[in-house]
């Protein structure tokens, strides 16, 4: 499995969004810190989840950070995330 399905799926059944995209955008970073050949390396994460209501961005992000734990201790080198609440702009 892609490691955007696998990241994909464990934010699903963690936060379960009302909208969820994961972008790949390893191909962004050739030459840099933590890139390899055959990307998977770098993501975007854009979530919106009942889940962050009330959370501050920090704690948001603690959350994901969690949630993928094995992925970042591993072949995942840099998440950029965006973690809203329903209703935030």
């Amino acid at each position: 499995m892609a490691m955007r399905d696998t990241i994909s799926n464990k934010l699903q059944e963690a936060f379960t969004p009302e909208s969820l995209q994961v972008v790949d955008e390893s191909h962004l970073h050739e030459g840099h810190a933590g890139h390899r050949p055959g990307g998977e390396t770098h993501y975007r994460v854009h979530i919106v989840s009942d889940a962050f209501k009330g959370k501050s961005r920090v704690e948001r992000h603690r959350l994901i950070n969690a949630a993928l734990a094995a992925e970042l201790a591993g072949s995942v080198h840099a998440l950029a995330i965006q973690a809203k609440a329903p209703g935030e702009a």
